[in-house]
């Protein structure tokens, strides 16, 4: 690329200084022809040669036009040369941030995102290349380091189970006396870990699925059919816990995969009713607002603090004080499936204590037709 511009600039300049030495000859030409004629038979000495006077002017023009071609061609060739020595000295420096992006992609590697350009001075275009692909390593460290704590928070996650399955096994081994009520606490027990595996599992495969889908299902549902199914599967649990349930459940007609939309009704009731607090309360609200469908599920528990409403939606967070047992997958599915449908999730504290959590999703083109006219 620095051959080629230093070739382009230098030929603009050697076509340049032809068109100014063509003008040039043309111009003494014209000028030599405009001199005054000498009175006939004035004797007249052009470069030591006696010239009639009627015959000066196309001596003198002819003269001058060939001084102006010999030195026209030296000043071309200087000029020719000066222009391809400061087009290659020039475009090298033009495109030294070009080389520092090269050279930094060439240093690149997992382990070092953290190397930056750092281009200083004029905003131009290649300034802003470089600005442009340092906020894209910015972006690529952030998305290394996610994957990072996603692997390590998966491995301790599914470690944990694994831990307790070989020790209840092999505590139970050891004891000789180990009867068949022993036995049948250790199979309790293998049973309940392999279950907690189980789901880890099957959370990760679906946030996995989901997050890498290009499209779903273009499936008639409506939001507020998912939230029954959702309740019952948790009522007892409430029960036990003297939840106070409330719902309020208007048509909220979307187009999507009814499972995953089932599953994110599922996570929410889950999440409101495994991480309240004691004789608490639950509210679940659909309907159809601004043109969108809209799931909310608001809960009392534990005080959390804005600032870590955001990283509950990372994988395996389930906040500081927040009560309940789970996998810490629930929210991060909830923004997945609403991602792949072209939606969003929001989350506020609720004051006093508590999480509220709003899907907003795109209605329906029938269901929004009505409320259009």
């Amino acid at each position: 690329m620095r051959v080629r511009l230093t070739l382009l600039a230098t030929g603009l300049v050697a076509v340049v200084a032809v068109l100014l030495v063509w003008l040039g000859w043309m111009l003494v030409g014209e000028v030599v022809a405009a001199v005054p004629q000498l009175p006939p038979g004035t004797p007249v000495l052009v470069e030591g040669v006696r010239v009639p006077a009627g015959e000066l002017a196309d001596a003198l023009g002819k003269s001058a036009r060939t001084e102006v071609l010999r030195v026209g061609s030296i000043a071309f060739a200087m000029v020719v040369l000066a222009a391809g020595l400061v087009s290659w000295v020039l475009v090298r420096r033009v495109l030294r941030p070009l080389h520092d992006v090269t050279a930094t992609a060439r240093r690149l590697s997992a382990e070092s995102l953290d190397a930056r350009i750092g281009v200083s001075g004029p905003r131009d275009e290649v300034a802003e290349l470089a600005a442009t692909f340092d906020a894209m390593l910015d972006r690529l460290q952030a998305a290394f380091d996610a994957q990072r704590r996603f692997v390590a928070n998966a491995s301790h996650e599914l470690r944990t189970p694994l831990a307790v399955l070989r020790t209840e096994v092999d505590v139970t081994l050891a004891d000789p006396d180990a009867d068949a009520a022993e036995l049948r606490r250790m199979g309790e027990v293998i049973r309940d870990a392999t279950r907690r595996a189980e789901h880890l599992v099957a959370g990760l495969l679906l946030l996995a699925r989901t997050e890498a889908a290009d499209t779903v299902p273009s499936e008639p549902v409506d939001l507020a059919e998912t939230v029954p199914a959702a309740l019952d599967a948790l009522r007892a649990e409430a029960r036990d816990r003297a939840l106070r349930v409330r719902t309020d459940l208007a048509p909220a007609a979307v187009t999507g995969d009814s499972a995953l939309l089932g599953r994110v009704a599922g996570n929410l009731v889950e999440n409101a009713v495994r991480h309240n607090v004691e004789g608490g309360w639950l509210t679940v609200r659909t309907g159809a607002e601004d043109g969108h469908a809209v799931l909310a599920v608001s809960s009392s528990g534990p005080v959390v603090s804005p600032a870590m409403v955001t990283e509950l939606f990372e994988p395996f967070r389930r906040g500081a004080g927040r009560t309940g047992s789970g996998t810490g997958l629930g929210l991060s599915i909830v923004r997945a499936v609403a991602r792949a449908h072209g939606g969003r999730v929001v989350a506020e504290p609720v004051e006093g204590g508590g999480l509220a959590v709003t899907v907003e999703l795109p209605l329906r083109a029938e269901a929004q037709a009505p409320s259009d006219s």
